[in-house]
């Protein structure tokens, strides 16, 4: 069993450098990816505030396809481009959206999202898929969640590479 201590009151880096260190601590001695992503979609769902939700889309041939989550049954496929998850994938650039509404071609899985950040996960130059979370706040996610999602896509892009 794991247990993690989350400090909430600190500043937004010191959170997600506690959150890159517990996903690192789960994930080191575990070579399946599948679980690994399952562990860390637990613990970003546990540590982020207002998610309704957290995962992954896996590259899979030439479509995302679902990958572990916490929140609401999601959309199983995603063509690339398509969408903020498809777009992540097709520019390879973390996509921040401050309202979804707003953004064309948004696919709404869950109608009570409002906004969204999406992190492409490449390893050696290979896309591997997506980190996807969604918040019912507009304007949930800023610069400094996109950074610490960012360093999570880079750890987590060598514990979940036979995962494509």
């Amino acid at each position: 069993m794991y247990q993690f201590d989350i400090d909430r009151g600190g500043a937004k880096a010191e959170l997600y450098r506690d959150l890159l260190s517990a996903i690192d601590a789960i994930t080191a001695d575990e070579p399946d990816p599948i679980a690994n992503m399952a562990n860390a979609a637990a613990v970003i769902w546990e540590y982020l505030p207002d998610l309704n939700w957290a995962g992954f889309y896996r590259l899979i041939g030439e479509t995302l396809v679902l990958g572990p989550f916490q929140g609401k049954a999601a959309c199983i496929r995603i063509a690339i481009g398509a969408g903020v998850c498809g777009t992540a994938a097709a520019t390879r650039e973390t996509q921040l959206v401050v309202d979804v509404h707003t953004f064309p071609g948004h696919i709404a899985c869950d109608a009570a999202s409002a906004s969204e950040l999406v992190v492409p996960i490449v390893r050696d130059g290979v896309l591997l898929g997506v980190l996807d979370l969604d918040s019912p706040l507009p304007g949930r996610f800023d610069d400094a969640d996109a950074a610490g999602c960012e360093a999570l896509a880079t750890l987590l892009a060598a514990r979940i590479s036979s995962a494509a």
